[in-house]
């Protein structure tokens, strides 16, 4: 494997190029990056593991993206795609066909709201939480390593099940954000993956599914119309296949984790062994609670978390199994609204899971968080936590805001910083398109590419995008970097707008010693004192 340093897009479509014959696509913020790499590639003339370069195929909607995905399949090509949001909605018919035929493939979301009152171009789980009856398995993703070695356990997988797979991490914070990853070297035909392939005998897999490709040579029947007398009956026997996909993707995990160093299983307990307030969640909140609970651990507490790593099929054995069994309340986080509903999907996954599995003695405590990529920090965590241990905790919470409609929220006025000793935090102000991203881009791949250090990067920007602010927030230090929020408490920040002094307060982030630097025509100490706030 090698040190890479690139964003949770690049990683994905990264492994998804090595089992890739096809990607047909079409752009959507924020996927768009997945398929903008992969043609990039396909240009270079990057090759896949069997020696092939990928071709692409740019549709006119995600709809028709959709439809050649199935096409192709049909036709017997490996074949991906990437989308979000809406786009990912018009994919939906297209999907329950897929998974109804039994078609291997694996979908790269990077999930993100759906308009709804209004447009939201940012991050949360309602796009992939529409998809759950589609038939697709579905596997989450907290953090851009977890997306390099996913993808590799989802296109796995779904060789083996003949179960397509949906992989999904969180738009933005994970998708755009830059970290220090071991990716697998795509040298030599992907030569890494290509041994992990055969010493699990993949190929024969491979062969089955191109078995039963449409050809005029050994035709099949497929894509018929059936009647109440028979459609009931055919619709249940993919039953066995779907009750096999937890066991195909442990197996896939296991040889994935003995490559790389790192462990991964259906669901992942961190925390005391002896917690009794425990906390599920999936997607980059994971990273968060879990450094949060670490901190607040060595102070002395017994908290836990348990990330979901296969949604779709849910495992209610395992996910009890990982419980600590001296556990007596779960908070489940929902990073997604359901309205009308009793409660989120997550929510009512895990009753019905402790209900079927005879630990109905567990009380469970539904909540959302995140919506349209709502910051969502180790304060916020602490005030659930909170919540479980009051004695009269608050169902059907909101955290993050504060929503004084229903009164749904918690409290998180008291702050709690979990930032580990040790790591450097930097913040840059700029204007869209003024280069201070791009050139904090460099400076994260230079870094990482080239010390020993870890590193962290992700841009802050509203809609408009160009024009509008940017807040670079930048992470360094000696040890993975979990931190998936912004930077409240920086070490060192920079600003490249004079005009912005007036208009953001941006010193009341810096530590105490810390340093700020500001790019402006005012040399003097007198024109500084005039155009200054004296706030700052």
């Amino acid at each position: 494997m090698k040190k890479m340093t690139i964003d949770g897009n690049t990683a994905a479509s990264h492994v998804a190029y090595a089992f890739s014959e096809v990607a047909a696509i079409y752009p959507i913020t924020p996927s768009s990056p997945m398929a903008e790499s992969a043609d990039e590639w396909a240009t270079a003339k990057r090759t896949n593991m069997w020696g092939q370069k990928l071709k692409i195929a740019e549709m006119q909607s995600e709809g028709g993206a959709a439809g050649a995905v199935h096409g192709s399949l049909s036709a017997g090509a490996l074949t991906t795609t990437y989308t979000a949001s809406q786009g990912l909605l018009l994919m939906i018919p297209n999907m329950y066909k897929i998974s109804g035929e039994l078609l291997p493939m694996v979908m790269h979301v990077s999930a993100r709201a759906l308009a709804a009152h209004s447009l939201n171009i940012f991050g949360d789980h309602s796009d992939v939480m529409a998809c759950r009856q589609t038939g697709f398995a579905m596997l989450a993703s907290s953090s851009v390593q977890e997306v390099m070695d996913l993808a590799l356990v989802s296109h796995l997988a779904t060789l083996k099940s003949s179960v397509p797979f949906l992989h999904f991490f969180d738009g933005f914070r994970t998708s755009h954000e830059y970290s220090k990853v071991e990716g697998f070297d795509e040298a030599n035909n992907y030569a890494e993956i290509k041994a992990i392939f055969d010493k699990l005998g993949m190929q024969k897999y491979v062969d089955e599914f191109k078995s039963r490709a449409l050809n005029p040579e050994h035709p099949i029947q497929k894509g018929t119309a059936q009647n109440g007398d028979t459609y009931f009956q055919n619709r249940e026997t993919a039953n066995s296949y779907y009750e096999a996909v937890p066991a195909i993707v442990s197996e896939m995990m296991k040889a994935v984790s003995e490559y790389t160093g790192r462990a991964y299983h259906l669901f992942d307990y961190v925390g005391a062994s002896d917690a009794e307030e425990v906390i599920v969640v999936m997607g980059s909140g994971a990273e968060t609670i879990e450094e949060t609970v670490n901190k607040l651990n060595a102070q002395g507490k017994k908290y836990g978390v348990l990330k979901v790593r296969l949604y779709r099929p849910f495992d209610a054995t395992a996910f009890v199994g990982a419980i600590p069994a001296s556990c007596k309340k779960l908070a489940v986080l929902d990073r997604t609204k359901e309205p009308g509903s009793l409660g989120e999907p997550l929510y009512l996954d895990v009753c019905a899971a402790l209900l079927e599995q005879g630990r109905a003695d567990v009380r469970v405590y539904g909540g959302r968080y995140g919506l349209g990529s709502k910051e969502f920090t180790p304060t916020m965590v602490l005030s659930v936590f909170k919540n479980l241990e009051a004695k009269e905790s608050k169902n059907h919470f909101t955290v993050g805001i504060y929503e004084d409609v229903t009164n749904t929220s918690l409290d998180f006025s008291e702050k709690f910083d979990a930032a580990p000793a040790g790591s450097t935090s930097c913040k840059f102000y700029g204007l869209g398109s003024d280069g201070t991203v791009g050139s904090n881009k460099n400076t994260v791949k230079i870094i990482g590419d080239h010390t020993d250090k870890y590193v962290q990067a992700y841009f802050f920007y509203d809609s408009k995008k160009s024009g509008g602010i940017t807040v670079s927030h930048l992470r360094f230090g000696d040890k993975p970097i979990q931190s998936e929020y912004l930077i409240d408490a920086a070490d060192f920040i920079a600003c490249h707008n004079p005009s912005y002094v007036t208009r953001y307060d941006m010193a009341s982030d810096l530590k105490e010693g810390g340093a700020f630097l500001l790019n402006s025509e005012w040399t003097s100490v007198e024109a500084l004192e005039k155009e200054l706030p004296a706030k700052m």
